[in-house]
């Protein structure tokens, strides 16, 4: 969501990279004015990978169970209807095969979770 004044500068902490489970998710939520802007981060190991709360096929938020992971923490999973994206982002799971998700730009920088 390039251009939303809601979704946050580089350089905020987000969470610690302790406070996500390996694998895990977290999701956050941010406003400006009447814009929001809905991201969630995905750890894989020491990696993390951030993006966009919103279902490239369908268009609603991802974690309607309030969780982004499968309960094996393999995939990610749109809650609405059950299509699920590899933790890269790459849709594999119907109806969502061949969508990705918008990555939102995030980094760990001395053990700290953070926008870039």
């Amino acid at each position: 969501m390039a251009g939303n004044p809601a979704q946050p500068a580089p350089g905020v902490r987000l969470c610690g990279l302790d406070e996500l489970e390996d694998p895990g998710s977290k999701g956050f939520r941010f406003a400006a004015g009447d814009l929001q802007f809905a991201g969630f981060v995905v750890r894989d190991g020491e990696s993390v990978a951030g993006y966009v709360d919103r279902c490239p096929h369908g268009g609603q938020p991802l974690d309607v169970f309030g969780r982004y992971l499968t309960r094996t923490g393999r995939y990610i999973l749109c809650g609405a209807h059950g299509g699920t994206f590899k933790l890269t982002g790459e849709g594999v799971g119907s109806p969502c095969i061949g969508y990705a998700l918008r990555p939102w730009p995030v980094k760990v920088q001395d053990g700290a979770v953070m926008t870039a």
